[in-house]
């Protein structure tokens, strides 16, 4: 969402004689070096087309219009003084023209839309609906919204409220693909919406798909699972238990930190030495080596019966010796070189001792690398509230519980 911030840097640029048009924004240009300004109106995104008109002075260059990858080849049209401008170029590249251009020449671009589907990087089963180059979305429910809508106090920014299982979203089955976008209808009278009556849900609810950037107060869902019918019928063999795990973890969480994000780690307060931040299977972490750690501080709630869960990956190579202190404390020391499956990542839950945070607010969570060798990479910090059998040593599918006694 920062990048909005930046767009007015990037509607126009040049090279030599060459001047690119790259977005369709409303915007005045005074290109000093030629002499010439030029003024492009629109509605864009809200109408398909754009128009720039010379306001000042005469010059000849080249004027490169961008094709834009979401108009389809043959569509794109571009109009110089009313008359059609032929060219040969297709999506994703320019269409130049070159002329010298005076006062009160127009140039009109035409931007015809479709609906189409576009794959999520990395999650092959998950579609984003496009109008264009718009996110489409759909309201859900506008109830119980309370934690969800920002407010300004300190952590209001962070979403608070019940989370819902993923496990009851609609889900799209649909065992041709390409002719999922074909099943979007434009809603009469109401620009930019779409209805979708030959689309098949599982867990269906009654939607309209909307440009993202007008929904508000609401439930929403932008990203669609999609399966075959063969495909959804393993899913729903694995997802309800995993759903219920995931939240069960959620209710015992007090408070969470993703190392390696900047957000995040300014909200609970990092202190640093000898750190730095990593990418590993598109997920961020944070590292510290040579007697070098990071730390957090982390809210109790004014809890006891706590544990602290912490996302490693297994297979690390090399020395990976380092304490765990709560407030300069030791809670633990770990050995992490070699363990669990290479590539797999693996939570491990740290009792914490009651003495350790009887009577605290926040305490300080801190990774403290030995002399000569590193943390792990850490992916994840949770504190939360013990199990009722977290005394109780042992493993779990996805965890490791861990006694600090």
């Amino acid at each position: 969402m920062e990048n909005n911030g930046k767009y007015n840097q990037f509607i126009y640029t040049h090279r030599h004689d060459s001047l690119f048009l790259n977005l369709f924004i409303a915007s005045e240009l005074n290109w000093e070096e030629k002499g010439i300004k030029i003024r492009q109106e629109t509605c864009f995104p809200c109408e398909e087309q754009t128009t720039l008109k010379i306001t000042q002075g005469n010059a000849p260059f080249k004027l490169c219009v961008r094709y834009p990858s979401w108009t389809k080849s043959g569509e794109f049209k571009i109009f110089v003084n009313g008359k059609a401008v032929t060219h040969s170029s297709g999506p994703s590249s320019y269409v130049v023209i070159g002329r010298k251009w005076e006062k009160g020449d127009v140039v009109k671009v035409v931007l015809p839309m479709n609906i189409r589907l576009e794959q999520l990087p990395n999650v092959p089963n998950y579609f984003a609906f496009m109008h264009g180059p718009i996110l489409l979305g759909a309201k859900t429910v506008s109830e119980d919204l309370r934690g969800l809508v920002a407010n300004d106090s300190r952590w209001g920014h962070i979403a608070g409220g019940e989370k819902l299982p993923v496990n009851k979203a609609p889900v799209i089955i649909e065992d041709e693909l390409s002719t999922i976008d074909q099943k979007l209808v434009a809603i009469k009278d109401k620009p930019f919406t779409f209805t979708a009556p030959g689309l098949k849900l599982a867990n269906p609810i009654a939607i309209d798909f909307e440009p993202f950037f007008n929904i508000h107060d609401s439930r929403y869902m932008m990203y669609w699972m999609v399966l075959t019918n063969a495909q959804y019928e393993a899913y729903l063999d694995s997802l309800a238990k995993m759903e219920a795990e995931k939240l069960e973890l959620e209710k015992r969480t007090i408070d969470f930190v993703a190392p390696g994000e900047q957000q995040p780690e300014a909200d609970h307060g990092m202190l640093s030495e000898r750190s730095s931040t990593g990418n590993h299977l598109d997920e961020f972490c944070r590292d510290a080596g040579n007697g070098g750690y990071f730390s957090y501080l982390m809210a109790t709630n004014s809890e006891t019966n706590l544990s602290l869960i912490v996302r490693y990956c297994g297979g690390e190579q090399g020395p990976k010796k380092f304490n765990i202190c709560i407030d300069d404390s030791k809670l633990i020391s770990e050995d992490n070189a070699g363990r669990w499956t290479p590539g797999n990542f693996q939570e491990v839950e740290y009792i914490i001792p009651d003495s350790m945070v009887q009577g605290k607010e926040n305490i300080r969570v801190k990774f403290l690398s030995h002399k000569g060798t590193s943390t792990s990479a850490v992916y994840y910090i949770r504190l939360a509230r013990k199990k009722a059998d977290a005394n109780i040593q042992g493993n779990s599918i996805n965890s490791v519980l861990r006694n600090s006694n």
